[in-house]
């Protein structure tokens, strides 16, 4: 089944919770220099965090969306439409 993963890295807090939970370890958390980095972060402490996914890792199961206590991801597969995207707005990626 096809999907989008919308990450909203303006909740996201690092607690690691999704990276831990993740069966197929296809989630990583990092912090780097917020000048050398192109993707979405969130500037922590002076520090960028990412959360990087392996799409060819990652299949869709969920369980990082029922770990994260702060609502950072969603899945939203094509039977979902507009209607999900736009209720994910503020989320990216």
């Amino acid at each position: 089944m096809a999907f989008a993963m919308h990450i909203n890295m303006e909740r996201c807090t690092g607690c690691n919770n999704c990276v831990v939970a993740c069966p197929v370890n296809a989630l990583e958390l990092n912090t780097v220099d917020p000048a050398s980095i192109d993707k979405i972060y969130l500037v922590q402490d002076g520090k960028a965090m990412i959360l990087d996914i392996d799409h060819e890792l990652c299949a869709g199961c969920g369980v990082c969306v029922e770990a994260c206590p702060y609502d950072v991801i969603r899945l939203v597969g094509p039977q979902d439409g507009p209607v999900a995207a736009k209720a994910a707005e503020g989320a990216t990626h």
